[in-house]
C-alpha cells in the first residue's frame, strides 16, 4: 500500500501540477490537495453511469458539461462511478479508457482533474487496471481510488467505496463475476474503512464536508435505498454533520432532503444511459426533485453559501438547491 502511494505521488507530480499531496499514514485514507480559485471559490461538476463510448447520449452529454464547465470555470470533475460498461476494464490496455472518456469529454474547460470513484460495474472488470495510476500517462486528468479526500480549503470531498457494502453482490452475483481482490476478507476491508472515513470526517474542519460514493442512500429510483449503507454509512455522516451525500447508481437526476439531519441526498446518474418512467416503491418526504433522464449537477461553493443545479441534456437547468450554513432552500 505504501509503495502504491508513493509511485501515485511521484506520478501526480510529474504528470499533473494540480495534485500537491497524498498523505502515506497507513491508518488514514489517502488525501489530495486542490486549491481553490483566486477569489476563495469553488465550482465542480458531478456526473455519473457514463462510460458507453459516446451512446446514448453520452457525448450529447459531454458537450453541455463543457459549456456550463467553461461558464463556471470549474476546478475539477467528479464522476459518481460507473466509469466503463458493462463489465468495467479488462486492462490497462483497454481501448475502452479512450473510446469512453479521452474522446468524449474534449471540451477545453473539462481538461481538469477528474476524481472518480468505482461503481458495481467497474467491480465486474479488472479493479487494479482502473486504479492503475499508469492511466496518467494515457489521460493525466484520471484519478481513480477505491476511498480518498480532496481537500480544497473551504470544502473536503470524501469519496466511499460502496460497492463492497452491498451483500447481494456476494450471495446472488447472478450471471455476474466481481473482482474483489484488494477487498476480502470483507468485514475486515468494511470495518477498516468505516473507521477511516468516521476518522477523516471528525478531524475535518472544512466548512463543507461533502461525501461521494456510487450507491444511492436515499433514492426514489430504480433501486431505491441502499439498506446496507443506511445501516452502516449514513449514522457516520449524521454524527460528523456532512452537508452533501453525491451518488450515481440510479440512472436519473434526484435530490432529496433528509428530515433527520442536515443532510441532502443528490443523485447525479444520468451520464448515458437513463431508465426513462422506473421508479422504486420507495416515497421519501424529503423529495424535492426527481428526473428520470439524462444530465449532471454543478455546484459551487464559497465559505458561507453553495448553489446545486441540476442540467438536463439540452443544458437547461432544471432544479437548484440553495445552502448558506444555517439556512437551507430548494427552488
Amino acid at each position: 500500500m505504501e509503495f502504491h502511494l508513493r509511485f501515485l505521488l511521484t506520478n501526480f507530480i510529474g504528470v499533473h501540477a494540480f495534485f500537491f499531496f497524498i498523505s502515506l499514514a497507513t491508518a488514514e485514507l489517502p488525501r489530495l490537495q486542490h486549491p481553490t480559485k483566486v477569489d476563495g471559490s469553488l465550482s465542480f461538476l458531478v456526473v455519473g453511469d457514463w462510460g458507453r463510448k459516446g451512446a446514448y447520449n453520452q457525448t450529447q452529454i459531454a458537450r453541455q458539461m463543457g459549456k456550463i464547465g467553461e461558464k463556471l470555470k470549474i476546478n475539477f470533475v467528479v464522476s459518481t462511478g460507473d466509469n466503463f460498461y458493462d463489465d468495467g476494464l479488462k486492462s490497462i490496455n483497454d481501448p475502452a479508457f479512450l473510446n469512453s472518456f479521452t474522446k468524449i469529454y474534449k471540451a477545453k474547460s473539462l481538461q481538469k482533474p477528474w476524481y472518480n470513484v468505482l461503481g458495481n460495474h467497474d467491480y465486474r472488470g479488472n479493479v487494479e487496471a482502473q486504479l492503475s495510476p499508469n492511466f496518467r500517462s494515457v489521460d493525466s486528468r484520471w484519478l481513480c481510488m477505491r476511498s480518498f479526500v480532496v481537500n480544497s480549503e473551504i470544502a473536503e470531498l470524501f469519496f466511499v467505496d460502496t460497492t463492497p457494502f452491498v451483500d447481494k453482490y456476494f450471495v446472488r452475483p447472478k450471471d455476474h463475476k466481481y473482482d474483489w481482490s484488494g477487498v476480502l476478507p470483507r468485514q475486515h476491508y468494511l470495518s477498516n474503512l468505516l473507521k477511516d472515513v468516521d476518522l477523516a470526517l471528525r478531524n475535518s474542519a472544512a466548512k463543507w464536508k461533502i461525501v461521494i460514493g456510487h450507491h444511492g442512500i436515499r433514492s426514489a429510483g430504480h433501486h431505491g435505498d441502499t439498506k446496507e449503507l443506511v445501516k452502516q454509512l449514513l449514522p457516520i455522516l449524521e454524527a460528523n454533520e456532512v452537508d452533501l451525500y453525491i451518488n450515481g447508481h440510479d440512472h436519473c437526476l434526484q435530490h432529496i432532503s433528509s428530515i433527520t439531519s442536515r443532510i441532502q441526498f443528490l443523485t447525479s446518474g444520468g451520464g448515458s444511459k437513463a431508465w426513462k418512467g422506473d421508479f422504486s416503491a420507495n416515497s421519501h418526504k424529503g423529495m424535492r426533485f426527481y428526473y428520470d433522464g439524462q444530465g449532471f449537477i454543478s455546484v459551487q461553493l464559497t465559505p458561507n453559501d453553495a448553489i446545486v443545479a441540476f442540467y438536463n441534456i439540452y443544458g437547461k437547468v432544471m432544479h437548484t438547491l440553495n445552502l448558506s450554513k444555517g439556512l437551507y432552500s430548494a427552488v
